[in-house]
C-alpha cells in the first residue's frame, strides 16, 4: 500500500526555516521530519512512499538521491574512481518524489498522484505531523467500514490553561491544563483512501479539506478512526522546539523505533 505525503506547501508560519527549505525538510533531532513521519510509517510495515513536493521539490529530490551516500560508509578508489559500500544503512524504502506544483492546493496535490496508485487502497498525510497511532489497525479499521476515506481524529495539545472564574469575572476560582473537556477532535491527517476519491478532485486548485471531504460527509463516506493518544503538528517554531525537546530526551512517543 502506497503512502502519499503531502510535501509541497510554503510552511508560511515557519519563516525562520523554510526560505531555504521546505518544511518537511525542517529537522527534529537531525533528520527531517519528512523522514520521522515516514519511519512511523515503515514501522508498521509500509514502507512505499509517494512524496508530493511543489515548493523547493528540488531540496526533497536532492535529499533522496543521496540518502544512500550520505548514510553509508564506503571505500573510493581515487585514482580509478571505483567505489566500493562498506556499510549501507538506507532504509528499506521505495520513495517517489514528484513535483505537484508549487501553488496546487492539498487535493491538487493528491490527485496528480492518480497514475502512480493505481486502483489500490493508499493512505495520505501531511508533511508536518507526527503520532503514534497505530498504521496497521487504522488500515484494518478502514477495511471494516467499506467507505471511501478513513481520517484520524485527534484531539490538539493543550497550549493555554483553563481558567474558572467567579460571578464577576474578576476572580479565579480553578486552574487547570486544557484537556478533551474544552475542545473536540480535529483532522490529523492519516487518511486511508479508496482510488474513488479520486474522482471527487476537480483540479489543481481542490482544497483537499474543502469539496472532496465534504462530499464524503454529504454521502456518508467518511469514517473517523479515533486516536487518544500522541499528535503534534509543526506548524511553529514552538512546535519544532517542542518536537526537538522530546527527541533529545529520549521521550518521542512517535518513534518506538528509537
Amino acid at each position: 500500500m502506497k503512502v502519499l505525503i503531502l510535501a509541497g506547501g510554503f510552511g508560511t508560519r515557519l519563516s525562520e526555516e523554510t526560505t531555504v527549505r521546505p518544511k518537511p525538510m525542517v529537522e527534529v533531532g537531525g533528520y527531517p521530519i519528512l523522514w520521522h513521519i515516514m519511519k512511523c510509517y515503515a514501522h508498521y510495515g509500509f514502507n512505499e512512499f509517494v512524496v508530493l513536493g511543489g515548493y523547493k521539490v528540488d531540496f526533497i529530490r536532492k535529499y533522496f538521491l543521496e540518502y544512500t551516500r550520505t548514510s553509508s560508509d564506503f571505500t573510493v578508489d581515487l585514482s580509478s574512481g571505483e567505489l566500493l559500500w562498506q556499510r549501507k544503512d538506507a532504509e528499506p524504502w521505495k520513495v517517489t518524489v514528484l513535483d505537484t506544483g508549487a501553488n496546487s492546493m492539498t487535493g491538487g496535490r493528491i490527485r496528480r498522484a492518480r497514475n502512480v496508485v493505481g486502483d489500490e487502497t493508499f493512505c495520505v498525510t501531511y508533511g508536518d505531523g507526527v503520532s503514534d497511532v497505530d498504521i496497521r489497525k487504522l488500515v484494518e479499521f478502514h477495511k471494516t467500514k467499506n467507505l471511501q476515506c478513513t481520517v484520524t481524529a485527534v484531539v490538539p495539545p493543550g497550549r493555554f490553561g483553563v481558567l474558572k472564574l467567579d460571578d464577576t469575572g474578576e476572580s479565579v476560582e480553578a486552574f487547570r491544563e486544557k484537556d478533551q473537556q474544552d475542545v473536540g477532535m480535529i483532522n490529523g491527517g492519516f487518511f486511508v483512501c479508496e482510488p474513488s476519491v479520486f474522482d471527487l478532485i476537480e483540479g489543481d486548485n481542490t482544497v483537499w479539506e474543502q469539496e472532496p471531504m465534504d462530499r464524503l460527509v454529504k454521502d456518508g463516506n467518511l469514517a473517523a478512526y479515533r486516536h487518544h493518544g500522541f499528535w503534534q503538528a509543526m506548524d511553529t517554531l514552538r512546535d519544532r522546539n517542542v518536537l526537538e525537546e522530546l527527541w533529545e530526551c529520549g521521550k518521542a512517543p512517535w518513534a518506538p523505533w528509537k
